[in-house]
């Protein structure tokens, strides 16, 4: 079966579509195409192995198992049962339906879960003799179901946990970013290894600790287990090749170009243990202290951070009085850097008053974001007011 040309679909954190596709092209995926808030792409099925192991940016990797026409919910339970579920997993592993919809004329998608449940579980009595159980917390296939006006498509989670919980978070800050939404920030910002980076907020360190993984060749999926495992299709020995591939193309610490800094000792505690965890401990050089207080760590490199104000903290005095002085630091001790800055504030600029170079619109979950970048230069980024002279003013 491995030989088929499949179809899968990975969704991300809405804004990253593009670094998505260019992640899976390199991946080796073909007829890529973006969509809203993810990615279509095909190749034989041990592909999802390689693509859940190594995308730093997909949520999940959905196989398409079918699609059909409907008008109401017994066209879907039609087309649920008509596929051969039995090919995939068998009746003893548990299942649960997940159910989402853009403009579809059905009334409750809940009753259309239940229906496409039943199918499922119809269609292994026929063939198996025996209902698989339904498991809503922590199933062994996720089948999931997505419903345009006229059309019903079905896929399998071949993930499980989202791809985003790489394994090493074992303390997290006050509102960390998922993973894979900081590794898609970090290529936005086209940030590469052997290009210094800091984060003088790094919070548990999400931005910093993903670019250590990225310096060393770590395949972000490396210590975990995946859904399609328990798929009757799975080849465990192209996937342990595959590990065992991955493995030795790791590289060792190159300390000395990713630094990180917060004012909270719990922070920094955070990041330590999550370090540990990562296997970068000697890859990220840490100092406590004010933002605001500390110098920048080279001549010239890249800044990416996620201000712990604004949305998280709340809004008010506290932006008024931090982000004026931040923006000052910026132009006074970093010249020759280029800044990111992540927030959920889209007037951030006119309060650092500094002038974007790019802003990208970005998604934190269901919160509207922007990637700033500001190129530091000596003086303000701001052009100057024009001098009235004395010709002007006759």
């Amino acid at each position: 079966m491995d030989s088929t040309n499949h179809a899968f679909f990975a969704p991300c954190p809405r804004g990253l579509e593009a670094v998505l596709v260019d992640e899976l092209t390199h991946l080796g995926a073909s007829d890529v195409e973006a969509t809203a808030g993810g990615v279509a792409f095909r190749g034989p099925f041990a592909l999802c192995y390689r693509v859940n192991l190594q995308s730093r940016i997909a949520s999940r990797i959905l196989l398409r198992i079918a699609e059909g026409s409907y008008r109401d919910e017994h066209d879907v339970y039609d087309a649920a049962k008509a596929i051969r579920w039995q090919d995939w997993f068998t009746p003893q592993q548990t299942i649960k339906v997940k159910v989402s919809a853009h403009h579809c004329p059905l009334k409750s998608l809940d009753f259309v879960t239940l229906r496409v449940k039943d199918a499922v579980c119809d269609r292994f009595q026929f063939a198996r003799g025996k209902r698989p159980t339904v498991d809503t917390h922590a199933p062994d296939m996720l089948i999931a179901v997505y419903l345009d006006t006229t059309t019903c498509t079905f896929y399998l989670d071949t993930s499980g946990e989202p791809l985003f919980k790489r394994g090493w978070r074992k303390s997290a800050g006050d509102a960390p970013i998922r993973e894979n939404l900081a590794a898609g920030i970090l290529r936005l910002a086209k940030w590469t290894p052997g290009t210094l980076l800091y984060d003088p907020m790094c919070g548990s360190g999400t931005f910093v600790i993903e670019a250590a993984l990225m310096a060393r060749r770590v395949a972000p999926g490396m210590g975990r287990h995946f859904a399609f495992e328990k798929l009757l299709v799975c080849d465990p020995r192209l996937l342990n090749d595959l590990r065992a591939e991955l493995q030795a193309a790791e590289l060792p610490v190159e300390p000395g170009l990713i630094h990180a800094a917060d004012h909270s000792a719990h922070a920094i505690a955070s990041i330590k243990a999550n370090l540990t965890v990562a296997g970068s401990s000697e890859a990220v050089t840490l100092q406590q202290g004010d933002v605001l207080q500390l110098p920048a760590p080279a001549e010239a490199g890249l800044l990416v951070t996620n201000p712990p104000y604004g949305h998280r903290m709340g809004e008010g005095e506290t932006l008024r009085t931090f982000y004026p002085p931040f923006g000052d630091h910026l132009k006074k001790h970093f010249c020759g850097w280029t800044v990111h800055i992540f927030t959920a504030d889209l007037k951030l600029p006119g309060q650092l008053r500094l002038a974007p170079s790019r802003r990208v619109p970005l998604f934190n979950g269901a919160i509207e974001c922007r990637l700033f970048e500001f190129r530091m230069v000596a003086g303000s980024l701001r052009k100057p007011r024009p001098q009235i002279g004395a010709a002007d003013q006759r």
